[in-house]
């Protein structure tokens, strides 16, 4: 019987490979470890945190992909322990200016961003805001989604509205449905940024809503590449897995895009074995280097933006920093949380998890009198410390 070669390229002269699940699991238990301490330096350079930065504020706010703004001050506070040079009044006249917003995107919160990441991240989270109006169909039966979008526009673009105002107007076209629902329909179908003076320093105001392309005299562009995105918030967040992106984002299925970036990344693991990827060029700090305190607000992204929060949070330590849904600000030392704080009457209080060191509440009181000295300026205070009650 005549042999016949395979034909170059059959299976027959291949060499078996495994599946690509398979390559994935060897590549990322061969990869370096990175223990929590170290996680949590690298993570603390990306945030501004390990040594104070000389960007803008603007600047700041495109690199950080924006701050949780759920409350009026949380973000003044978060460039106040990140930059050099930041006076409230820096971030207050780009929101004056419309060149930073406050608007509803990550994980569907309020957040702070630029008037470009806000026409372009909007967009990209809007798989997510569609996911969440879906919580709301029962409110929502018989309603004309299409057409209560045009309608809130054209409520929106023509002033400002509250979202009272937007109930109330919507329910009159849809008096059976769910009004709360109705303005959360508004909300998702559509980029409603908060307008001045809501948000800023000094200053109050009630929310009111208007479109981003209203407010900011531009239409958005096409959602970005997912890819892109990913990129940044590893230059902000890494090093990071797939799931902690995810978690930060409200997004999912984000593996395929990591996948096709995997050839410019450089590749860890934690010390559960998760697979982390980074930018190679990214600041990973000795493990060793100091991380001065740091007073954060509540909602900060840096306790917030990944699925392990050990690289932040220390494992006794999870769910301290908030109680039910009320957030407390919180407090950094030696990079990690140490403790909450406030101001009352004009008295920083701050309460530690467990016993500062003698030179530690010496470093705490100096950033604490430089962080009141910064936020108000002239003001009497006073520095007062406590200690948690373990729960």
């Amino acid at each position: 019987m005549t042999q016949t070669s395979p034909t170059p390229g059959t299976a027959a002269e291949r060499p078996a490979t495994a599946p690509a699940s398979r390559r994935t699991a060897v590549r990322a238990a061969t990869a370096p470890v990175l223990h929590p301490r170290a996680l949590n330096r690298a993570t603390l350079a990306r945030q501004l945190l390990l040594r104070r930065s000389p960007l803008s504020a603007q600047a700041a706010v495109t690199h950080l992909l924006g701050l949780q703004a759920q409350n009026v001050q949380p973000p003044y506070h978060a460039l106040a322990a990140r930059l050099e040079d930041f006076a409230p009044e820096h971030l207050s006249t780009l929101m004056a200016d419309r060149e930073v917003v406050r608007i509803v995107t990550l994980r569907s919160t309020l957040h702070t961003h630029t008037a470009d990441d806000c026409l372009s991240l909007r967009p990209l989270v809007q798989p997510a805001r569609d996911r969440e109006l879906g919580l709301f169909r029962k409110g929502l039966a018989g309603v004309d989604l299409d057409r209560l979008t045009a309608l809130a526009r054209d409520l929106v673009e023509a002033r400002p509205r509250t979202m009272q105002e937007l109930r109330e107007a919507l329910a009159a076209e849809w008096p059976h449905a769910d009004p709360r629902a109705l303005a959360v329909a508004a909300r998702c179908r559509l980029p409603l940024v908060q307008v001045t003076p809501r948000g800023l320093w000094g200053r109050s105001g009630q929310v009111a809503l208007t479109t981003a392309e209203h407010w900011l005299g531009r239409t958005a562009g096409p959602a970005p590449a997912p890819e892109e995105v990913v990129l940044r918030y590893l230059a902000a967040f890494g090093p990071a897995s797939v799931k902690d992106m995810q978690t930060w984002s409200g997004l999912t299925r984000l593996r395929d895009a990591f996948e096709r970036l995997r050839p410019r990344f450089a590749t860890f693991r934690d010390h559960h074995g998760v697979e982390l990827f980074d930018l190679p060029d990214a600041p990973r700090p000795d493990p060793d280097t100091p991380a001065p305190p740091r007073f954060l607000p509540e909602y900060d992204n840096l306790l917030l933006s990944h699925a392990d929060r050990t690289r932040v949070v220390p494992a006794g330590l999870q769910g301290r920093s908030r109680q039910g849904n009320q957030a407390y600000r919180t407090l950094l030392v030696d990079g990690f949380l140490a403790g909450v704080w406030k101001q009352v009457d004009g008295t920083l209080v701050i309460e530690s998890f467990g016993t500062l060191t003698k030179a530690q509440r010496q470093e705490v009181t100096a950033e604490g009198e430089r962080m009141l000295a910064l936020m108000h300026p002239g003001a009497a205070h006073d520095i007062r410390f406590g200690t948690v009650v373990p729960r």
